[in-house]
């Protein structure tokens, strides 16, 4: 132990302090590489992101064709799913047109509701021969199988996280085999469940693939899965199944090493992929010339072109169909146009990949420049410290970009770079001893006055202290108790407990949002006012935003729980506590406002302005949480988000659809939710196209339906507007907007 730390002095006096730190830190961040974690991971992805920015893939050639199951298509034929005839006769038209193979972004997995002989069996008063008649007829799905089996047709499969029925052995998979040191299986994404089609369409299809899309951490599809394991199988993607199916590769190789999956070898073609067999998509910008709407493939009235020799694909961009990704090109793209881009990518050739020796380039990188940074730093001025510094990151992200622009191969320059920025702060920490001292002094005169966050910003950047403010987009939350008028009377006599009641409830709900990134700009007696994405930036805050006000229902939830107990216990009256909670983002003005005196770090502007009035607006709708339409586009991936209206709100020139959150992400799948939110975009869809009638009978039919309550307050709005529009008919510019009568 005694000549441990004599070298270390030794070292010390030779080196110096903090080289040696240093030289650890170098040492901890090739570990941190090696290792990998999430922090890493996302500054590597941003970059990559960053890099299709720029550069998006060019098309010379477009293969493949979109059709499009839009909004005009909805509206003409109805909503989805249809008939099992009308696929079949889009299928023919196509094939018709010259499509070399059709793929199916949307899995048929029960029996047409529509087959004659279920009609048979659900109407009560056909006779007897009618009846027979119908049951003799033969299915709408198998009018499906002839259609595919005089096509090429790749039908859509999807992963499921739990196990919802066995699998039919009957039917057929592709041939998956495994070439290398290693069996593939191990790395390859797993489904617990497999979703198939309903085997009269699915054993005579010439394929089968899975259009399950998996997302990164950050929301973002930068993957896909080319190969997966789902219930136990070995599956190809759905882009891949239609490359095997024109091709007409019998079996599919999955190349490994031990590192993982290499590449996927087809008859003539490799597609290179990450361990996980995932290949990194090569987006293209937009291109609307693609598309074609399926209404139009049903009428025939298609231009030959756009079919003759093409890859076509069948999905969805119709917002209600829930089908809209987010991409390093476009923060909404149909989830079909990904398979669509992955195709294109293939056969054009114009993929991009990350070497295994990516890795090996980046240690060496950081190592080299790190060393050199140790050796040269301490003896160079300021000057030339910084033009090194500038020398340094020019020839890493050059370096990076060669290799994309040149071989469309992605090497990570953010890991040597914050390696080498680590080392060089280090040596530089002495020189900023006495800033720190002031900014220790700072914190000591304003911490009991301000939030920790807004301290904490002002130690970092003493010049904020000044009035005014900056625009930025940011999300507010206006919260209040419902009722609590009538709380307070009954603590008339007891203003004490008043008190405790209102910090029982607050500060939960304070830690919540606390703990969501949220800053609390005020109190206004039982209300609250927050807001997100300041001072601090926050990529989230719609999210955030959205979790605290779940979680401050959960904890409102928790308070009533223990006050009904009280109130069991004492024998007294409880009221419980409903709090209303309003969310809207959009661009605010921020800063510290107020006099030379007193200060507030605040908010203005009019999606503060709308944020309050949607808080006021819970108690007429029946439901807690109301967020405008900015919110709901961001968090509509992570939370169960319903349409409520469309609304003109007092103060404001432009009308704002609202939405609810009903629950998170489990909600969002049950099939509970999925039928209650397919009630009210049938019931909005009659009401803002005048058809009251259909209105009101998608909401008799919603009450009906399971949890049905949820809705009332809904439905009965909705059913007093109807009438009261059937005896005062709109004018014939009436958008659907109502104009709020109350704040």
């Amino acid at each position: 132990m005694r000549r441990l730390k004599i070298l270390r002095r030794w070292f010390a006096q030779k080196l110096g302090f903090a080289r040696l730190m240093c030289l650890a830190l170098l040492v901890a961040f090739a570990g941190a590489r090696l290792w990998d974690p999430p922090p890493i991971q996302e500054l590597r992805l941003r970059t990559f992101d960053m890099f299709q920015l720029i550069d998006p893939r060019h098309k010379t050639i477009r293969p493949v064709t979109i059709v499009d199951i839009d909004d005009k298509s909805l509206a003409k034929f109805g909503q989805w799913p249809w008939s099992r005839t009308r696929i079949a006769d889009m299928i023919i038209n196509l094939t018709n047109n010259g499509a070399v193979a059709i793929g199916f972004d949307v899995v048929f997995s029960e029996p047409d509701r529509l087959n004659p002989d279920l009609v048979a069996g659900q109407m009560r008063y056909l006779d007897d021969a009618t009846r027979t008649r119908l049951s003799e007829l033969p299915s709408n799905d198998q009018i499906l199988s002839e259609a595919i089996k005089r096509s090429r047709v790749v039908l859509g499969e999807t992963g499921q996280s739990v196990i919802t029925s066995e699998i039919d052995k009957t039917l057929p998979f592709t041939g998956v085999a495994t070439v290398g040191e290693e069996n593939a299986e191990k790395f390859l994404f797993e489904f617990p469940g497999l979703l198939r089609n309903v085997p009269v369409i699915e054993k005579v299809a010439a394929g089968r693939g899975l259009f399950t899309i998996r997302t990164e951490r950050d929301g973002l599809i930068r993957r896909v899965p080319m190969v997966m394991r789902a219930q136990g199988n070995i599956m190809p993607s759905l882009s891949l199944e239609i490359l095997r199916v024109i091709t007409s590769t019998p079996t599919l190789l999955v190349r490994t090493d031990k590192s993982g999956v290499r590449a996927i070898r087809l008859k003539g073609v490799e597609i290179p992929t990450d361990r996980n067999g995932q290949l990194w998509v090569h987006y293209a910008r937009y291109d609307p010339s693609i598309y074609v709407s399926a209404a139009d493939v049903l009428d025939n009235t298609v231009s030959p072109s756009k079919i003759a020799g093409k890859l076509v694909l069948i999905g969805t961009s119709a917002v209600g169909l829930n089908d809209i990704k987010t991409t390093p090109v476009s923060r909404a793209m149909p989830g079909v146009e990904i398979h669509a881009q992955v195709l294109e990518s293939v056969l054009t050739g114009a993929m991009i990949s990350q070497p295994n020796y990516a890795l090996g380039i980046e240690l060496i990188a950081a190592l080299f420049i790190g060393l050199l940074v140790i050796i040269f730093t301490p003896n160079l001025g300021p000057v030339r410290l910084v033009l090194a510094g500038a020398m340094f990151a020019a020839i890493l992200v050059g370096t990076s970009w060669f290799f994309y622009a040149q071989n469309r191969q992605l090497i990570d320059f953010t890991y040597p770079l914050l390696s080498t920025t680590a080392i060089y702060l280090t040596l530089i920490f002495g020189s900023f001893v006495r800033e720190q001292r002031q900014r220790v002094q700072i914190r000591g005169m304003f911490a009991q006055y301000m939030s920790p966050v807004l301290v904490e910003q002002l130690a970092q950047s003493p010049e904020k202290l000044v009035l005014g403010g900056e625009e930025r987009e940011m999300t507010i939350m206006f919260s209040d108790v419902r009722g609590f008028t009538t709380i307070s009377e009954s603590y008339k006599h007891d203003p004490q407990g008043l008190i405790a009641l209102m910090n029982r409830f607050l500060t939960p709900l304070t830690d919540v949002i606390i703990e969501r990134k949220g800053y609390i700009d005020k109190y206004m007696g039982d209300a609250i006012m927050a807001f997100w994405n300041a001072p601090l930036d926050d990529a989230e805050h719609q999210v955030n935003a959205c979790e605290a006000a779940i979680q401050m229902l959960e904890q409102i939830d928790a308070v009533n729980k223990e006050r009904e107990q009280e109130a069991a216990d004492g024998g007294h009256v409880y009221i419980p506590l409903n709090v209303g909670i309003g969310l809207n983002t959009g661009i605010g003005v921020v800063g510290n406002m107020g006099s030379d005196l007193k200060k507030n770090y605040s908010v203005l502007g009019d999606s503060v302005n709308l944020a309050s009035r949607l808080e006021g607006q819970t108690k007429e709708y029946g439901f807690p949480i109301i967020v405008g339409s900015r919110t709901a586009l961001a968090a509509k991936d992570k939370f169960a988000i319903l349409e409520l209206d469309f609304i003109m709100v007092k103060g404001k020139t432009e009308p704002e659809v609202i939405y609810a959150i009903a629950g998170r992400e489990d909600v969002m799948h049950s099939a509970a939710f999925q039928r209650l939110r397919n009630i009210t975009i049938e019931m909005l869809g009659c009401y803002r196209n005048r058809d009251w009638q259909g209105a009101m009978n998608a909401i008799e039919r919603g009450r009906r339906s399971e949890d049905a309550d949820t809705l009332e307050k809904l439905f009965k709005l909705y059913e007093a507007r109807i009438k009261d529009f059937q005896l005062n008919p709109p004018p014939e510019d009436w958008t659907g907007a109502y104009a709020l009568l109350t704040k």
